[in-house]
């Protein structure tokens, strides 16, 4: 996989996190990284964006931002907002492929959801996954709700003939309700894709190195990992 797309399945959901756990993972494994934030909103000139807290968090990796606007909305809303040029999906495939010739992994972090506008034409980072034909890991959240944002995500990566990997849970509760738990084993049918890790809640928050080093163990063998989705669902089987 040498550019994957990394979505959340809605705000809030880990997907910073998540991209920042892959990259310390790869990283540990030998591999070269670069992270591409795609439309970064909410953040003024100088503050630092979602791109550099990958790289506080991960390590020696590439950060690179293709747009960024003040407002926190939807990149085509923050972009007509400041009265600025929007970030297309060509712009960032482009951005993206220039990386991957250089690294041996490129994450494409998008704003958001799957479907959230870049442009007035429409265009999302669904159409970014396309114009590589890369694959696309899927963050969720871990309680209610999170099945059906879940499954509306893979339906219409299905839709576009785009593979996912899998399905990585953002932030799991250190005291997980019986949804959470059920969640487990109901993620991967809704998804049609494996469970390829599951972080826990607060991960941002410890120092870097002890986020490097446990990375690897939040994340399944296919991301470079050692975790695994049978042993932990197990453990918490309701």
């Amino acid at each position: 996989m040498p550019i994957l797309v990394i979505t959340g399945t809605g705000t809030e959901v880990g997907k910073t996190v998540a991209t920042a756990a892959v990259a310390a993972t790869a990283l540990a494994a030998g591999r070269s990284v670069a992270v591409l934030k795609a439309a970064q909103t909410g953040v003024g000139p100088d503050e630092p964006g979602d791109a550099r807290e990958v790289a506080r968090l991960a390590g020696a990796v590439t950060a690179a931002e293709v747009a960024r606007y003040p407002d926190p909305l939807a990149p085509a809303t923050a972009a007509r907002r400041a009265g600025r040029a929007p970030v297309h999906p060509r712009d960032v495939a482009e951005a993206a492929a220039k990386l991957a010739t250089e690294h041996d992994l490129v994450l494409v972090e998008g704003a958001g959801g799957l479907l959230v506008r870049f442009d007035a034409a429409g265009g999302t980072l669904a159409d970014v996954a396309g114009l590589l034909g890369a694959p696309v890991l899927i963050v969720a959240s871990a309680g209610l709700g999170t099945l059906n944002t879940t499954e509306l995500t893979a339906r219409e990566l299905r839709s576009r003939g785009l593979e996912s990997p899998g399905v990585v849970i953002g932030s799991w509760p250190g005291a997980p309700d019986l949804a959470a738990r059920c969640n487990l084993a109901d993620l991967p049918d809704v998804a049609g894709a494996p469970l390829l890790g599951a972080l826990p809640a607060g991960a941002a928050a410890l120092a870097p190195a002890a986020f490097r080093a446990a990375a690897p163990h939040w994340l399944a063998p296919r991301l470079d990992g050692t975790w695994d989705a049978e042993v932990f669902r197990m453990r918490h089987a309701p």
